[in-house]
């Protein structure tokens, strides 16, 4: 028979799941993450095997095997299905037979194929499996499946406080979370957001691993550090730090080994300092400004700080909001565009190149590959053409906006308005 969820009492932990499992279909099971890490299992018996005693005492697989697996395509045909999948046994490693079915997040009506939440592995043992094994696990599965996702979409007490100190879900008082959390009500603090780049390279992760991996690496920088998975970003709070340097330090190599070990592309945007407990929901949000920013400055790497993006990204944000107003584009700009059409011309990017070399004549023909003379005259004719001043610094100021506007319209953030 199957695991019906009506035999299951409401209360029951993958740890029991686990068990009744075990017993009904016969073998030793265990329910594992996306990850290869052991969730819950069953009570083993001398019949376990390598895969088995190592994976319980480790957590995870033996490295060996679960490249076996990979060879053979276990895991890409447990992505691809619901089916339960015969796995054979392997003399050399010593790995008895095992059953295995993917635990998959319920479709919600969307095209794209539920979301898989782990596996369920039954090891045969000395006698054979039940002969309603596969039915067994089949329905396992769908009670495994709503245990997790139950889990994941209800966190605890601590998480939720987390989750409001850092301005989702509502009012919070702070002193009472700092109590709770044992955190320094006061004291220059430090707030690291963190989103994933996409890249043709980078593999598919899911925002909770992403933020299990941060918390762990930030728990080894700080002892007390707080994170937050909100949405598809990750937020660490660094309470009482040393140094301004130390942190950025910190952030920008764990950065570079994120994608040097795990090709996970990251951009991380530092707000610091953060003057006591109660600002750190506002910082969050300035940092989610850097991250929002599709033009703001990374010094180094993929790592920045408020300060050193305040410039780009307020610069961004005005762009937006005149970009969304029609009426403040300046329409003489298309006769800029119109004449350079005409006349096969390139005005609009020689005065581009001479506003970003700030009016110097030799510096701008030198980067267009023209003569001095030649980039003078381009910049009376766009002065006529446009009908303004560009000694006259509100001229200039409107011009840049304007041509930021155009490269950005036409896929370009680069240029003078950007630096």
């Amino acid at each position: 028979m199957a695991v019906d969820s009506g035999l299951v009492a409401a209360d029951i932990d993958l740890f029991g799941l686990a068990q009744i499992v075990a017993q009904n279909a016969g073998g030793m099971v265990s329910i594992e993450d996306p990850q290869s890490h052991v969730l819950a299992y069953s009570a083993s018996d001398e019949a376990a095997d390598q895969m088995r005693v190592m994976s319980i005492l480790g957590r995870e697989g033996p490295r060996e095997y679960l490249a076996v697996l990979r060879k053979w395509g276990v895991f890409d045909r447990l992505r691809r299905t619901d089916e339960v999948i015969d796995v054979p046994e392997h003399e050399e490693l010593n790995i008895k037979r095992r059953l295995a079915v993917s635990v998959r997040h319920p479709a919600d009506g969307a095209a794209r194929a539920p979301r898989v939440l782990g596996t369920i592995w039954l090891q045969q043992g000395d006698r054979p499996f039940k002969p309603d094994a596969a039915e067994i696990l089949r329905g396992a599965s769908a009670i495994a499946a709503r245990l997790i996702s139950r889990s994941l979409d209800a966190p605890s007490t601590e998480a939720l406080l987390v989750q409001r100190l850092f301005g989702e879900g509502g009012s919070v008082d702070v002193a009472t979370v700092a109590t709770a959390l044992n955190l320094p009500l006061t004291g220059p603090a430090a707030v690291v957001g963190f989103a994933l780049t996409a890249t043709e390279t980078a593999p598919a992760t899911e925002p909770s691993a992403l933020g299990n991996m941060l918390r762990l690496r930030a728990s080894s920088f700080r002892n007390d550090s707080v994170t937050a998975t909100l949405g598809d970003r990750v937020y660490v709070l660094l309470p009482s730090y040393k140094a301004a340097h130390a942190v950025t330090a910190w952030t920008r190599q764990l950065v570079e080994q994120l994608e040097s070990k795990r090709a996970l592309a990251l951009r991380a945007a530092i707000a610091c300092p953060v003057p006591d407990l109660s600002s750190v929901a506002d910082a969050r949000r300035e940092v989610d400004r850097v991250l929002d920013s599709s033009i703001a400055t990374y010094p180094r790497g993929r790592v920045t700080t408020l300060a050193d993006s305040r410039t780009a990204v307020l610069l961004g944000e005005i762009l937006d909001l005149v970009g969304t107003r029609p009426e403040l584009h300046d329409p003489r700009l298309r006769d800029l565009s119109d004449y350079d059409r005409k006349h096969s011309a390139s005005l609009r990017e020689s005065v581009d190149i001479y506003l970003r070399e700030h009016g110097d004549v030799r510096n701008a023909a030198n980067a267009l590959q023209v003569h001095p003379n030649t980039l003078r005259y381009r910049i009376r004719r766009v002065e006529e053409i446009l009908r303004i001043d560009l000694t006259d610094p509100a001229d200039r100021l409107l011009l840049e906006i304007q041509l930021a506007l155009h490269r950005r319209a036409h896929g370009r953030e680069g240029g003078s308005a950007t630096r």
